[in-house]
């Protein structure tokens, strides 16, 4: 598949729709990395490595040493959003990064200013948008790509991906109109209210063959018209909701439950935080999206259907409490009870003070990064192996998720080494130790 990858030549333009806390801690964290000012810690993509051939070689290349991907130096960043401030006014009022830092990356921020946000509050109602575009969902849908086909052109970029940083919207089933391409293109014309903000952004992006990956728990790109559109525009997608704090933890600490069958009865979260996301999750609707997204992480890994010996009697509960005084660092708390030999029980307790956007910012980097030379490797409609950074990953109807991280890792890893016409590594290792068979 080597030969298929097109070169990363030229600039690569980075488009967020939500230039909030996220956003500009990674466009900041990349200003302040290519200065020398700090380390891209938590990005695979320039720190990570994975091995290529047997144990035995010790051949553990850097990942983006080994597949050709856009260079820091080339990206180019931009976005809307529904408040006018530039990237540095919005990191500073985030307060995520020193101020100090910031100032040293002003230049850099203040050239970066927003494109006005289809926007719509009834999808995020703790939000008063006051930089928002007019019209019907059509007419910003074609206000969008105008949007695209100008900063591609004014910034001279190559290509571009979409990203979404934005909030989370209300929870949504879908409907008939979004069932198929032309029930969704005929549904815009009608201004239907059943399109969200940020199925209008995914759906520009991807008329324009531009990749798109959803860093929100929204359906967004996850309904049969927008995958068709994909398909259609041979466009890469990924999805949902970044893996940050709380969920990255289960993802962890869950497969090492399940692994060692041991058993559980209870897992109870809690979380506080205090930045724009924590706003909007204070409305019940916007909750709901979230909780259906965090919930099923735990079922999926541990399958109690399957198990039920083990988890068949789980009971888990999730609690996202907004408290201003945090701002972005959000906290979280988790009793896990559970049992092993015998019936014998035991707890686990966890109290994680972390950094929502510190977490979040590497992701949308490397998901960047990723979802471009996806597109450049010929590589349409879902990407599973982006699962690795999201909670709720996106796939085909009626394939199950796979949350359980090493497994995603192992995915992720395996898809760059068949890019490049590598072996997949199963990590059976049974061939360091068994003997030659000699024939006569």
């Amino acid at each position: 598949m080597k030969e298929q990858i097109k070169a990363a030549n030229g600039k690569l333009g980075i488009l967020m729709p939500g230039l909030g806390a996220v956003a500009t801690t990674m466009i900041a964290g990349v200003a302040a990395v290519k200065k020398g000012l700090s380390k891209p810690i938590g990005s695979l993509t320039q720190m990570g490595s994975l091995r290529i051939g047997k144990r035995t070689d010790n051949n553990e290349p850097k990942i983006k040493d080994f597949v050709p991907l856009a260079n820091l130096e080339d990206l180019v960043f931009g976005g809307w959003d529904v408040y006018p401030d530039n990237v540095y006014e919005a990191a500073m009022n985030a307060r995520v990064l020193d101020a100090n830092l910031l100032r040293d990356v002003r230049d850099e921020l203040q050239a970066i200013k927003p494109m006005r946000a289809a926007f719509d509050k009834n999808y995020v109602k703790n939000l008063t948008g006051t930089y928002v575009k007019e019209g019907t969902k059509h007419e910003l849908a074609l206000q969008l790509m105008d949007d695209i086909k100008n900063f591609k052109a004014t910034n001279n970029c190559d290509r571009v991906v979409l990203v979404w940083c934005g909030s989370t919207e209300i929870y949504m089933e879908p409907s008939e109109i979004h069932e198929t391409l032309a029930a969704f293109e005929q549904a815009l014309i009608d201004d239907d209210a059943r399109i969200a903000p940020s199925m209008i952004y995914a759906y520009a992006s991807l008329k324009l063959g531009i990749p798109f990956a959803n860093g929100a728990p929204n359906l967004t790109v996850d309904i049969p018209a927008l995958l068709e559109l994909a398909k259609e525009t041979n466009t890469p997608i990924a999805g949902k909701d970044f893996k940050t704090g709380q969920t990255l933890m289960k993802t962890i600490l869950a497969p090492g439950l399940s692994a060692r069958s041991l058993g559980v009865n209870g897992w109870f979260s809690d979380n506080i935080l205090g930045n724009r996301d924590g706003l909007v999750l204070d409305d019940p609707d916007n909750f709901k999206t979230k909780e259906v997204s965090k919930l099923g992480v735990l079922e999926d890994i541990f399958k109690p259907e399957l198990n039920p010996d083990l988890y068949g009697d789980m009971y888990h509960k999730i609690r996202i409490n907004y408290y201003p005084p945090h701002g972005d660092n959000k906290e979280s708390w988790d009793n896990i009870d559970i049992f092993g030999w015998l019936g014998y029980k035991m707890q686990i307790k966890i109290n994680f003070l972390c950094r929502d956007s510190i977490l979040a910012a590497p992701i949308v980097l490397d998901l960047a990064l990723f979802i471009d030379l996806a597109k450049r490797a010929n590589m349409s409609g879902i990407q599973e192996w982006l699962s690795f950074y999201l909670k709720s990953p996106q796939t085909l109807p009626g394939l199950p998720a796979e949350n359980d991280i090493f497994k995603q890792l192992i995915k992720l890893q395996n898809t760059l080494r068949h890019m490049m016409g590598e072996d997949l590594i199963t990590h059976l290792g049974l061939d360091y130790y068994q003997e030659p068979i000699e024939t006569t």
